[in-house]
């Protein structure tokens, strides 16, 4: 999950940037209106659902749902549990195996069979987390200091558990929508996506989905909005292996080569340059819409990069912040180190995994030559790793998605911003839009970015945000349903 933005972008034509040019006024002139009508105080949440969504989220943070570990199948089966309870069919929800995980499908039937269905996306792994490395049990869901501690708490078992939670509620309720609502969670989006590409695949003529790993709302460190932001497209998502091998030899005979040390310094070569900052209208029309609610040394960068984007103190100023860094140009970055054989012998190998976040525009070809060119040695060898990531085309900003996140996002924070913005990281909606399905990130997670620790020690999420996120997934999925 991650945060608000995570996402892939690129225009393609005159006519793209003018329907983006176009949402954007138009949800402008629904802030007004939606602001205007709201009251200013939050959509009210019934006691019981949120105990059932907070209940939810930490059985969900319990089954370690990590690549190889073999408990999504398991936890698939729980959220079934918890449909079937609320009056879901049996026959209606689907689990099946895929690789070593499993695909979660749910159909929430509506009344006219001639409308596409609206899809609902996430994914039900998480990253591997290590217990010696956190404060707690990972895999232990943690009530402290108002926030739910655990791997996945908030990417992405969160939106999966308020989803779930809405669609409880509304069964019970005896919701009746025109069109099937149908829940498809991956198993693997954090790896292969072997799961995720089954699912596009499946749900090829879908009317759109909506994801719940992606989009979200920003707060500030004093707790208030800052904006929301809508996933509408991501960047390329690319891993490169960098290997180095020679003879080795026995440790008393040391040598000036050595495959460890020409290793760590082409890493530290590539971890020290900065490829090129690049824009576009997305990333252009995310540091506006930011500007207002923002204060400080960050307001002022982003006004100095508006107004001028080669201001080199202004790109060194959000360069350094990790919530706008990705906004500015491709990034890669060391994940991964091994080698050596033996404590006593040379190693006669070092390899390391760079992780590439790829600007819109840049060809992954290009990425690696630079990468190389960096590295500075002949003997280091960089290799694309074979991964889940394809290449996509934007969605387009349609008007009854905007007009459903718009009054959403407004019920909880009254002509709050909502802007389309290009998102750092990867996620299930590229298989999806690869496949025609436009896809949007719509998360109803509002958090700091003190908060956000997604793939890292102590992941959390503010148990404040439930309520807000419950509503959120209720009116968006009542008014995309008709």
């Amino acid at each position: 999950m991650a945060m608000a933005f995570r996402m892939r972008f690129e225009v393609k034509s005159s006519s793209l940037l003018k329907n983006y040019v176009s949402a954007l006024i138009g949800c402008a002139a629904m802030s007004v209106a939606v602001g205007a009508a709201a009251s200013g105080s939050k959509p009210a949440v019934d006691k019981a659902l949120h105990d059932q969504a907070l209940e939810i989220l930490q059985k969900s943070i319990s089954f370690r749902t990590v690549d190889g570990a073999g408990q999504v199948p398991a936890y698939a089966e729980y959220l079934k549990s918890v449909l079937v309870e609320a009056g879901y069919a049996p026959g209606d929800i689907e689990i099946e195996p895929v690789a070593n995980t499993a695909t979660f499908v749910a159909r929430y039937k509506g009344t006219d069979s001639k409308k596409k269905p609206l899809l609902v996306i996430g994914h039900m792994d998480v990253v591997e987390a290590k217990r010696e490395d956190w404060k707690r049990d990972p895999f232990t869901p943690v009530l402290e200091s108002g926030y739910v501690f655990g791997r996945g708490s908030a990417d992405n078992k969160f939106d999966v558990s308020m989803i779930t939670a809405t669609l409880t509620n509304l069964k019970r309720q005896g919701w009746k929508p025109k069109r099937d609502v149908i829940l498809a969670f991956s198993g693997d989006e954090e790896t292969a996506m072997v799961s995720t590409r089954k699912l596009a695949e499946q749900f090829k003529d879908a009317e759109l989905a909506l994801n719940g790993d992606a989009g979200g709302g920003l707060l500030s460190e004093a707790g208030q909005p800052v904006v929301y932001g809508l996933q509408a497209g991501e960047k390329t998502y690319a891993d490169f292996k960098l290997t180095v091998t020679n003879p080795g030899g026995h440790s008393s005979r040391p040598s000036k080569v050595n495959a460890i040390n020409q290793l760590a310094a082409a890493l530290d070569r590539i971890g020290k340059y900065q490829f090129p900052v690049m824009r576009n209208e997305l990333t252009t029309a995310y540091f506006t819409a930011s500007l207002p609610k923002l204060s400080g040394p960050t307001a002022d960068a982003v006004k100095r990069y508006l107004a001028n984007p080669e201001d080199a103190q202004a790109i060194a100023t959000l360069s350094d912040d990790p919530s706008y860094v990705g906004q500015l140009r491709t990034t890669c970055v060391s994940t991964m180190i091994e080698g050596g054989h033996a404590t006593n012998a040379l190693p006669q190998k070092a390899v390391a995994n760079i992780n590439c976040r790829i600007f819109p525009g840049t060809p992954i070809a290009e990425v690696q030559k630079t990468l190389g060119q960096v590295a500075a040695d002949p003997e280091v060898k960089i290799t694309q790793v074979v991964t889940g990531s394809v290449p996509a085309d934007a969605s387009p900003l349609r008007k009854d998605v905007m007009a459903a996140v718009t009054k959403a996002v407004h019920a909880n924070y009254p002509g709050l911003s909502i802007v389309p913005s290009m998102s750092a990281g990867a996620t299930d909606s590229m298989h999806f839009r690869a496949n025609g399905v436009p896809s949007y990130g719509v998360s109803g997670l509002f958090m700091k970015d003190s908060d956000e620790f997604s793939h890292g020690l102590d992941e959390r999420v503010p148990v404040s945000s439930i309520d807000g996120a419950l509503a959120h997934w209720n009116s968006v999925l009542k008014d995309l349903a008709r």
